[in-house]
């Protein structure tokens, strides 16, 4: 198949507008003839469900929480890109671009990073019209801040609880729709397949995680917004219920999966502490903006921090990056923090660096500080029991979000006609490494000024047409997950669905995780499926389909994650050079930085499902670069 991107021609700063008004319309009286399942609430499928419902649209949204306001966006704290320029310090649209290609290691498609950087100031303008209490200074205006990767001051920021701020900002758009009868929430349900009918994404199967029906749902278009995979690792910042499942069922469909090996490790999270622990929790990028960061210059120093002179501190980051110092981009940062750990000056059990803002509160004060990070402050002394107004943070990187995802077009749209995916569900803007910010600013932008435009576009071509459930490829794909999930429970064997998952992110951590190469990841191509042969024969699931059962939505989605890690993994091998997150030990510069190589890999690797006993086949969808030059990234 040829990936047809669909990118629009001509100037870069014209071809959204230019796309718009070719795009097909529908008359407002015909829309609420067409139904739209949107699979996922958080930012991307809360705006996406809101706006298409005020068009007109009737709209069917679900989630697995039991409301719409717990999706996981609430977890982005540090803030949200945009190119207003109000601290007047040189932004524009283009530097915002500029800074989102650089920062991905020029991994990313032109078209779709320009029109997210033009797209970004109306999301300001929208959520301050919705009432987001963004951060504003003595005069009134808002306020911006500093993220990693950019030298202005472009991030918009409400304390430390923005991405929960904006989700509730949406969350009141959903909720004037479904007062208006025009979505109905489908709360506690989880997708477990795509339904196809004719080559065309129709509806999905769903299973109602209360009662254990499974129920089929029917529309004319499917959008997923079920945001990233990051939890294959086991251990990440990441929701624990957050999955891989309703995107890797949608690839056993037809649906290709892109750049799943470009994963990002985030550099500020509290390190783990013990060996049973569930998950990580995530400090901000934004406490980079005030705190140093920095490690005793002698090994396994064992003072207290406050006890080691200013002379006996190494600040890395600032010594090996001055021209951005404690901002340098999340891949640089956190290899950094790895790689000075490794050498044995690590803090703490040895995985760990000081997060210092003994300066910042001496200059600024603590009721400044306070008022910037306080519930960053107060969450981190709940969980370590420090107090990080008297003693510096320890943070360690961690794994956090996913660059890669199923490959859509210039319209958001899958390769499967009729199903669209948005935010970080989708590929499409980060190349191999996200920019702090961005992540907000893309599901926002997706779902509120993008999908509304192109999934009518894909509407009016095909006719509101009859959305019943009675067609057979319903029936059997509800016999279908109803086989697997019996399967699931048959097994009857003695090591529980988080015994799997250990070792599962133990085996991803240590060969796919931060370095990668070609040993390690094919250690981890050798180790995958016998553990997954061994899940399939030793794995103990209790209790019955046609109830509440947690276990048996764990097993489920870890059965997928044991499938999806090897596509990771076998991707990571195929992209032989060093890109962003993708950090490849044989290809690094003499200073031990990412060595790209464009005349090989420039392209964007959509894989194909074909079977589970053939391999998947490689795609290559070629990028280019006619606004700017691809050069050797570097923060220095």
């Amino acid at each position: 198949m040829i990936l047809d991107n669909q990118c629009p021609s001509g100037p870069l700063a014209d071809q959204w507008d230019n796309h718009r008004r070719n795009l097909l319309l529908i008359n407002p009286d015909n829309k609420r003839k067409y139904t739209v399942l949107v699979v996922g609430t958080g930012l991307a499928g809360a705006s996406a469900a809101a706006t298409l419902a005020e068009l007109g649209y009737k709209v069917e949204a679900f989630c697995y929480q039991d409301s719409p306001r717990r999706a996981h966006s609430i977890a982005a704290q540090g803030g949200i890109n945009a190119a207003k320029n109000y601290p007047n310090d040189g932004d524009s649209i283009y530097r915002l671009f500029f800074d989102t290609i650089k920062g991905g290691d020029f991994r990313a498609r032109e078209s779709n990073v320009y029109r997210l950087a033009q797209i970004s100031n109306g999301i300001i303008d929208q959520c301050v019209a919705q009432g987001v209490p963004f951060a504003r200074d003595y005069a009134g205006y808002l306020q911006n801040r500093s993220f990693g990767g950019s030298q202005v001051s472009r991030t918009f920021f409400a304390r430390g609880q923005t991405g929960q701020q904006l989700l509730l900002g949406a969350y009141q758009a959903l909720s004037r729709q479904i007062r208006a009868g025009k979505i109905r929430v489908h709360t506690r349900r989880e997708m477990l397949d795509l339904v196809v009918v004719a080559g065309r994404a129709r509806g999905i199967t769903a299973r109602n995680l209360v009662s254990g029906e499974l129920e089929s749902y029917a529309a004319n278009a499917v959008v997923l917004a079920t945001g990233g995979y990051a939890n294959v690792y086991n251990l990440s910042t990441n929701a624990l219920g957050s999955n891989v499942t309703a995107a890797w069922r949608a690839y056993k469909r037809g649906a290709y999966f892109a750049n799943p090996c470009f994963t990002q490790i985030h550099p500020t999270c509290i390190p783990v502490s013990g060996n049973l622990q569930s998950k990580l929790t995530l400090l901000s990028e934004s406490l980079r903006n005030d705190g140093r960061i920095w490690v005793p210059r002698n090994r396994r120093d064992p003072r207290s921090p406050e006890q080691i002179p200013e002379a006996e501190r190494d600040y890395f980051l600032e010594r090996r990056y001055p021209g951005y110092g404690n901002l340098a981009p999340r891949d640089i940062a956190s290899r950094a923090v790895k790689q000075i750990c490794d050498a044995g000056f690590g803090v703490g059990n040895g995985q760990g660096v000081y997060l210092d803002f003994t300066d910042a509160i001496q200059n600024l004060g603590t009721e400044t500080i306070r008022s910037r990070y306080g519930n960053l402050f107060d969450m981190y002394l709940r969980i370590t029991g420090e107090d990080a107004y008297r003693r510096p943070m320890r943070i360690f990187p961690a794994p956090h979000y996913s660059m890669g995802g199923l490959w859509v077009d210039y319209n958001l749209q899958s390769t499967v006609p009729g199903l669209f995916v948005l935010g970080e569900a989708n590929f499409s803007d980060h190349g191999a490494n996200r920019l702090g910010a961005s992540a907000l600013m893309q599901g926002l932008a997706d779902g509120y000024f993008i999908l509304p435009y192109t999934i009518t576009d894909y509407l009016a071509g095909t006719g509101p047409g009859r959305n019943a459930v009675t067609d057979d490829a319903f029936d059997q794909s509800r016999t279908a997950t109803e086989e697997c999930l019996q399967q699931l429970l048959a097994v009857r064997g003695d090591k529980t669905v988080d015994e799997f998952h250990r070792q599962l992110g133990h085996i991803l951590w240590n060969n796919v995780g931060m370095a990668r190469s070609e040993e390690s990841l094919q250690r981890a191509l050798q180790q995958i499926p016998p553990l997954r042969e061994e899940f399939w024969n030793r794995v103990r699931v209790p209790g019955r389909s046609d109830d509440f059962n947690q276990e048996l939505e764990k097993a489920g989605r870890l059965a997928d994650y044991l499938e999806f890690g090897e596509l990771l993994a076998r991707d990571a091998l195929n992209r032989n050079e060093s890109c962003g997150g993708h950090f490849r030990v044989e290809h690094q510069t003499e200073d031990g930085e990412a060595l790209r190589d464009d005349a090989n890999y420039n392209y964007v690797a959509a894989w194909e499902y074909r079977g589970d006993q053939t391999p998947p086949r490689l795609h290559k969808e070629t990028l280019r670069f006619d606004s700017i030059e691809t050069a050797v990234r570097s923060y220095k």
